[in-house]
């Protein structure tokens, strides 16, 4: 380019402008701040520490820290709780700093904060949306109560290889219904009104496309395209965007090569400029200087490279605090980008009313009244009960009566430490409620008889991993042939036997990928055992992700899939065991047969050779050793009743663009049991520009249904619904023929078509 040509100093000017217009705040006092603020002051507020203490997320604990917050160097804390632990930290800032800015104060509150939910994965397994958006409003509540006022929370990542461990802090593999789940969160997060000290700023994590790192390895580099991006990972952090989310956090991994960290087209030309955020980005936990390693430079380059992409906070790495001075020495970076990314920061505090009252969020009454109340311990084992899918009931084993004589046994059966799930920082294990105390009391006239029957795992090296954040597998000094003879002779006198089997909560989460996904074999060991009784045995499986369950699957047994489900975990369980819930969970991950049909999910796309018949044929795309199709689909989970569905109907047969369509079909509880049913709608676009998948959730409804009653569902389809990104990337819908099935499941076979003009 010839710099003397006029238009390139047209550009530059322009460009100039652009830059002084973003960097004025519309609220007064904050621009008022920033023109007095000098430019150590502004890096100051860019820079997120934790002293330690908590649970850390890397192996770098900030140092220091008192005396940065006194020298202006600190813009939020995490890792700090408590309405006097908070006092003391709030007053360094507004007592003892120049312009008395006062701290952000973060936490992880993945699912609950004192009060404990079920893992997301296990939360999104209820279909119901105003439970999960209840669910974030009490985490507010209770974590606002202990002075914490901004959540990094949801985690809206599309996850389709369970292999990666954090898939239990998501949603699932489905981006409409990951989408649905973004926007109740964040809704439940921030309220109405953000200034209310019942609401905290919520930040949308991971951005972007950390659920797809390769192998499923945690922290992995990620390779997709971008009609693949907005299709299909994407959705649920724009939600999230859309509903407002105040905050949202860059991810590990690299988008098109570049680390999300420092990626301009992600952080600006994407979220900023296409979406319409206006709030703040901060970093993952050192993930600014992870860049280093990428292959991007040194801590000065990525601090320059990061702040020019729109990364507006460091978290621990203190990349922006010790290099971004020098770099505006050197030209690298100007101060306005600097003056840009404070604003953010600081327009954050100010609709937390920080500025009008720095200690708002700390009443020294609120832990007390607002934490682990009775409702919200209640809500906790409601919102547990709703999360358990019923996999499987050979010859309704579920519900087991009352005054039943019960062999309970499994390594989980009484492990209060593996009860809440992981990323569960905040809550106390020690106040969960064991499966057996669960039992006792539910159903007190049952006769119990417990074993441990077997260690979680048997292998040292593997429970060593597990165990970093305290003891959650612990194997016993008996020979796994003792506990296992233990658990059979409790058998004997039994009428049914429940064992309690799965992982160890740290066995799944960060950093807890596995290659092996299947049910440990000291555990199998057991299962077989039992089965061998002769005895009615249901299975309680826990996890944090979805399990190779084929060989229990072919056993006669209940399996009741519980994940990781909080505080209340022994009642909840309890609760659907002994029938006083009817359980209506649903998968929102397709479970595979074994690792190796990895990556699975409902929404995939035919080949030009599909084998739709799921049995082998040559020259069609199918395995030698296995069929296609998944061991349980997308969307499964059973009932005590059965739910049959009839007279599916489009309400027209053609529509125009931008017009919704409404669909009809009706329900019948045909069991003999009252329950809930998610009617769940998935939509064919029959041909297109791009290649279609065979079918996308585009509608669900939760439903109750006493037995024998019908009713009438309506579900509409509104004109977003049938558009996609083209190769243009362009959102559109084109006109032609859209199939319709509406069932129980992603195999729902009951269609209806209809025309788009």
């Amino acid at each position: 380019m010839n710099l003397n040509k006029p238009y390139f100093i047209v550009f530059l000017l322009f460009a100039f402008i652009r830059l002084q217009a973003q960097e004025r705040s519309n609220i007064p006092m904050v621009q008022e701040l920033l023109d007095k603020m000098t430019l150590d002051e502004k890096i100051g507020q860019l820079n997120l520490l934790t002293p330690g203490g908590g649970v850390a997320t890397g192996s770098v604990v900030s140092k220091d820290v008192e005396e940065k917050i006194k020298a202006g160097q600190v813009g939020g804390l995490f890792g700090v709780s408590g309405p006097n632990k908070v006092r003391v930290a709030q007053e360094l800032a507004v007592n003892n700093t120049r312009l008395k800015i006062p701290l952000l104060f973060g936490s992880d509150v993945i699912h609950g904060y004192k009060t404990t939910f079920p893992i997301p994965l296990g939360i999104s397994c209820s279909w119901d949306l105003e439970l999960i958006e209840e669910a974030a409003r009490i985490a507010a509540v209770e974590a606002t109560a202990d002075g914490i006022n901004w959540n990094f929370s949801p985690m809206v990542d599309i996850a389709r290889d369970p292999r990666w461990g954090r898939i239990a802090e998501g949603a699932g593999e489905d981006p409409y219904l990951g989408s649905a789940v973004a926007k109740a969160m964040v809704r439940g997060y921030q309220g109405a009104d953000l200034s209310d000290p019942n609401t905290m700023l919520s930040c949308v994590k991971h951005f972007a496309l950390y659920g797809a790192s390769q192998a499923g390895r945690d922290y992995h580099t990620v390779d997709m395209g971008k009609i693949k991006m907005f299709n299909q990972y994407l959705p649920p952090y724009k939600a999230a965007v859309d509903a407002g989310v105040a905050s949202v956090m860059s991810s590990f991994n690299d988008v098109d090569g570049i680390p999300a960290t420092g990626n301009k087209w992600l952080l600006t030309d994407l979220l900023r400029d296409r979406w319409g955020f206006t709030g703040f980005v901060v970093s993952d936990y050192t993930s600014l200087n992870e860049m280093i390693p990428h292959g991007l430079g040194s801590l000065q380059d990525v601090s320059a490279l990061s702040l020019k992409a729109g990364l507006d906070m460091d978290m621990v790495g203190e990349g922006f605090l010790s290099t971004l001075k020098k770099s505006v020495k050197e030209g690298r970076v100007m101060e306005e980008e600097i003056t840009q990314a404070c604003r953010r920061v600081l327009e954050a505090k100010h609709k937390l009313g920080l500025f009008d009252n720095p200690y708002r969020y700390l009443d020294s009454n609120r832990p007390k009244r607002d934490i682990l109340t009775p409702e919200h311990r209640q809500f906790a084992r409601e919102i547990a009960a709703r999360s358990f899918v019923l996999l499987k009931n050979h010859n309704t084993i579920l519900p087991i009566k009352k005054n039943a004589k019960v062999a309970l046994v499994g390594p989980l059966a009484d492990s209060r430490k593996n009860m809440l799930g992981t990323w569960a920082p905040t809550g106390n294990p020690d106040l969960a409620v064991t499966v057996i105390e669960g039992f006792k009391k539910v159903a007190p006239d049952a006769i119990i008889s417990y074993a441990k029957g077997a260690n979680i795992t048997d292998d040292k090296e593997l429970a060593k991993k597990v165990n970093v954040f305290g003891p959650r597998v612990v194997i016993d000094q008996r020979s796994p042939e003792v506990m296992i003879k233990e658990a059979v002779d409790a058998t004997k006198s039994s009428d049914v036997v429940v064992a309690v089997v799965g992982e160890a909560s740290e066995m799944s989460g960060e950093s807890a990928s596995r290659t092996d996904i299947s049910i440990p074999e000291s555990q199998k060991k057991l299962i077989r055992a039992l089965v061998a009784t002769g005895k009615p045995v249901a299975l309680v499986l826990m996890s944090g992700r979805p399990l190779t369950i084929a060989e229990e699957y072919d056993l006669p047994v209940a399996l009741l899939q519980v994940w990781h489900s909080g505080v209340e975990a022994g009642n909840a369980i309890a609760d659907v065991v002994f029938g006083d819930y009817n359980p209506s969970g649903k998968l929102t991950t397709t479970w595979p047969r074994n690792v190796g049909q990895i990556p699975i999910y409902h929404s995939v796309k035919n080949t030009g050779r599909p084998n739709p018949k799921d049995r082998f044929e040559k020259f069609k795309s199918n395995y030698l050793d296995a069929p296609n199709s998944p061991l349980l689909p997308f969307g499964h989970g059973l009932s005590y009743t059965h739910f049959e569905y009839s007279n599916l109907a489009a309400e027209k047969s053609e529509i125009s663009q931008n017009e919704s369509i409404t669909i009809n079909v009706t329900v019948t509880n045909k069991g003999n049991f009252d329950g809930e049913e998610v009617v769940q709608l998935y939509l064919r676009d029959v041909i297109r520009s791009i290649t279609p998948p065979v079918r996308q959730l585009k509608g669900f409804k939760k439903v109750f249904l006493k037995k024998g009653e019908s009713q009438d569902i309506t579900l509409t389809l509104k004109p977003a619904d049938l558009k996609f990104y083209n190769g243009a990337l362009e959102f559109v819908s084109e006109p032609g023929e859209f199939e319709v099935f509406v069932g129980t499941d992603s195999n729902c076979s009951l269609k209806t078509l209809f025309m788009l003009k």
